[in-house]
């Protein structure tokens, strides 16, 4: 038996026992030495992702060690979604919009715990230099990577001339900033409404942060904005803050469908690009640039013990957590 976190409910989490999972033909069976609470854990936590169901080991940014299967004694991080590889997306190379698509932590058990299990192909090793704790930030860094390679793609302007707005501090929204700042793009301001979180974004980028409610964002004045909230407030700022030409790249799922400013995104032809978490080379690349220390010292990460995960989901929910990310270990 192992120690694992589970999701039992609506805003409840049971450290307990659970079965050693077994390594399937062509699977791996990892150690788990880090995984980092996503804000999609957090979504399903509240109970308002219907693709959760309880009882269910959530968890998908990991790293560890591989102990059964194919390359076993390798120090490895995972892309998490587990595709086909035969559809016309998978043969895109798209294969994060793959239609038979599973997740790890979300139709199959996930990385709150000792052990996990998944395909060996979805593996990328680890450089020697890359610890645990900063590999286990490779899934949201690999979220920023396809973004900003999204929004990039459409801008006219190269991206260090632009002036952009990232909405919120969050774990996304931090490692959009410091990426932005690697870039070389010189004008980020990072809107956060988080007292402790705002410090941080301060702190550890150069990026001005500010909270978006005392300070609405001057309208028209940014040629790229990242929602990495997705809540009504901030698609409704987001359409605001644009120029016209400019480009919003939209991460965040925090509410679901809301209506937003039609009528400027047609007649100031603005771009409305939706991007959903990365391929497997955006993982590789995102582990890359974490050895390179593109995205700094990840000083804001914390660590905790994964027997004390349920009251670090409480403290990110009641927002008693400076950490843009808190990263448990077994």
């Amino acid at each position: 038996m192992m120690k694992a976190l589970v999701y039992t409910g609506p805003e409840e989490l049971a450290y307990r026992d659970e079965p050693d999972p077994v390594a399937d033909r062509d699977e791996v069976l990892i150690r788990v030495d880090a995984v980092g609470i996503c804000g999609s854990d957090m979504h399903a936590w509240h109970g308002h992702d219907p693709r959760r169901v309880p009882p269910m080991i959530l968890g998908h940014e990991l790293a560890g060690e591989i102990v059964a299967g194919p390359g076993v004694g390798s120090r490895v991080t995972i892309d998490p979604i587990i595709n086909c590889g035969h559809c016309e997306y998978c043969l895109q190379g798209r294969d994060n919009l793959c239609t038979n698509r599973r997740m790890i932590g979300m139709n199959r058990p996930g990385g709150f715990a000792r052990f996990v299990t998944t395909a060996a192909r979805r593996i990328v090793d680890l450089p020697a230099t890359l610890e645990a704790r900063e590999a286990a930030l490779a899934e949201p860094a690999a979220t920023v990577l396809h973004a900003l390679d999204l929004g990039t793609r459409a801008l006219r302007r190269p991206l260090p001339e632009c002036a952009v707005l990232v909405q919120g501090g969050g774990a996304i929204g931090m490692l959009a900033a410091l990426l932005l700042q690697g870039y070389g793009v010189r004008r980020v301001a990072v809107g956060e409404t988080n007292t402790l979180r705002r410090a941080s974004v301060a702190r550890c980028t150069s990026a001005e942060a500010f909270d978006p409610v005392a300070a609405t964002p001057p309208a028209s004045a940014f040629d790229l904005v990242v929602d990495a909230v997705g809540a009504k407030s901030t698609r409704d700022s987001a359409l605001a803050a644009v120029k016209p030409g400019g480009v919003v790249v939209h991460i965040g799922l925090l509410d679901w469908a809301t209506e937003i400013d039609m009528r400027k995104l047609t007649l100031g032809e603005i771009t409305l690009i939706g991007s959903y978490t990365y391929s497997m080379l955006d993982v590789r690349a995102a582990v890359r640039a974490l050895a390179d220390g593109v995205f700094g010292d990840l000083g804001w990460v914390e660590e905790r013990p994964l027997s004390e995960g349920a009251a670090a989901f409480r403290d990110l929910a009641q927002g008693r957590a400076a950490a843009a990310k808190i990263v448990l270990r077994p």
